[in-house]
């Protein structure tokens, strides 16, 4: 006992030591600037507070209440937070590892031995017959005698049928035994090679990968609510032009009927007006139709009716340009995004499960203790004389384990690899996100210069045909050439009104912006 004291003692001093590799956080090589630049995006200093609201660059109140609901009411959210919670009560489960496991016990036993068993002398020790049984039942530290009852007991364990005693199940043969017991058991494993404390530390990591991915998950989601904004604006003006352009047509057909009347005009003017004038209100259903399914996706983010918002949105409205956000330095990715930041510390995670497969490889020493009261009879179970109690350290170290510990050590080392490649592959993604959405931006600006030229240029050409007509100066073909191009170029200006603000968005989202408080 003295020996394995000092043992322990010499383990305890050890226990301040842990296996494995310490985490040490990847470096990786970021280009020193964005190659995507121009004059309104360029910037070289990151400003984070510009980042944390971005919404807010719309300038559109209905957008911004959007937003705030959907922060507080989108299921998906809600349950990335429950996920973040979950992590935390698992590492409390982890860390109990560290605490020695206390057991209540408690019971009653009645048995009868029976009298058909034969009892060798081995049974009974040197002393043989049955004072060698008196003998070795006052010896056992789990088993009690009283002056009128002879009993045998296992606090730890009963076997069904009663305790067990070398007479078979039961007891004494033909003798009934009461046993009433109630006492404490408990078990400690001591951490000296820090397999516990590297699965605390995965733990930790664990749950700051989670509110990573939780932050994640927010700011998809503010992209999301955005983007289906910018969309619902840009059907509803669609939707404007082409109802505009139905009255025009509308308008010109009441003068081409009228001309026809006249004999100023023929039916073929008159038919071709009605064909554009139908083509056009046909255009107008599945706009509506898009414009319902982006109100009920917006509903569905702030996690209402489908039809609740319907009301609230109906009515074109114009957003405000939105200026582009400062980019900083391609380095400040890794520090920004969330799921740059999650895989990092997944990474850190599965670094840390190393060093818990290579504590296997070591002894482990324990401590197991139980102590408690037991008695034949209940008025007695309180007496002094009543008690009993064990102590029994141990070591177990694996000697033949046929490769299963070395081979979860590989496992885990092949683990960390993925997770190092998965934060290298979150990192180049990033880059490319922002690159992307930079060139996006810029080409997008000049798509739009040209279709506002183009639309402006249509609008006089069609003022023009129309009144060279009505002079009889051309025929009715220019002006539905001059109809048909201005519709299509109005229709591709707003497509590209909202492209250029959804890129917007995207940008804002790439840089890793919203997810601050």
């Amino acid at each position: 006992m003295k020996h394995f004291l000092l043992i322990l003692l010499g383990a305890a001093i050890l226990a301040g030591c842990t296996v494995g590799p310490n985490y040490k956080h990847p470096k990786i090589a970021t280009p020193p600037s964005y190659s995507q630049t121009n004059a309104a995006a360029a910037s070289s200093t990151n400003q984070p507070e510009s980042l944390a609201r971005w919404w807010t660059v719309f300038h559109d109140p209905e957008l911004e209440s959007l937003v705030q609901r959907a922060l507080q009411n989108n299921r998906d959210l809600r349950q990335a937070a429950s996920r973040v919670r979950q992590a935390r009560a698992q590492r409390g489960v982890v860390a109990s590892g560290l605490l020695p496991e206390i057991d209540a016990t408690g019971g009653f036993d009645h048995a009868r031995g029976s009298k058909n068993v034969n009892i060798p002398s081995a049974a009974f020790g040197a002393g043989g017959g049955g004072g060698g049984a008196q003998k070795a039942v006052a010896h056992s530290p789990r088993q009690r005698t009283d002056a009128t009852t002879t009993s045998a007991r296992t606090p730890s364990a009963t076997p069904p049928g009663g305790p067990q005693s070398p007479f078979g199940l039961g007891g004494f043969p033909g003798s009934e035994t009461d046993i009433y017991q109630m006492g404490l058991q408990t078990s400690w494993e001591i951490d000296i090679f820090g397999g516990v404390r590297r699965s605390i530390e995965a733990a930790w990591a664990n749950i700051a990968a989670t509110e990573e991915g939780r932050r994640a998950i927010l700011i998809g989601l503010l992209a999301e609510v955005a983007t289906n904004y910018v969309e619902l604006r840009s059907v509803q003006n669609q939707l404007q032009i082409a109802r505009g352009m139905l009255q025009s047509q509308q308008d010109t057909l009441a003068i081409i009927n009228a001309r026809f009347t006249n004999g100023l005009s023929t039916e073929l003017d008159f038919q071709q007006q009605t064909f554009e004038a139908a083509t056009t209100t046909a255009s107008i259903a599945p706009l509506e139709m898009r414009e319902r399914e982006i109100m009920h996706a917006l509903a569905y983010l702030v996690a209402v009716d489908p039809g609740a918002l319907d009301g609230e949105l109906a009515g074109p409205r114009d957003l405000a340009e939105a200026p582009l956000p400062p980019l900083g330095l391609p380095s400040d990715l890794l520090r920004r995004r969330p799921d740059v930041r999650q895989a990092e510390r997944a990474l850190a995670a599965a670094t840390a499960q190393i060093g818990a497969a290579t504590a296997d490889l070591f002894p482990k020493f324990s401590l197991t203790a139980m102590a408690g009261l037991d008695s034949s009879r209940a008025e007695n179970i309180m007496d002094w004389s009543s008690r009993y109690f064990a102590f029994s350290p141990g070591v177990s170290w694996p000697i033949l384990d046929w490769g299963r510990i070395h081979s979860n050590i590989k496992v885990q080392n092949e683990l960390q690899a993925q997770a190092l490649l998965a934060y290298e592959n979150t990192v180049a993604r990033a880059l490319r996100d922002v690159e992307d959405a930079l060139v996006r931006y810029d080409r997008e600006l000049a798509h739009r210069q040209a279709l506002g030229a183009a639309a402006h240029a249509g609008e006089l050409a069609l003022r023009l045909a129309r009144a060279r007509y009505e002079r009889g100066l051309s025929d009715f073909l220019n002006v539905l050439t001059a109809q048909r191009s201005l519709l299509a170029a109005q229709d591709s200006l707003a497509q590209s009104d909202a492209a250029i603000r959804s890129d917007v968005v995207k940008l804002y989202v790439a840089l890793g912006g919203g997810w601050e408080p």
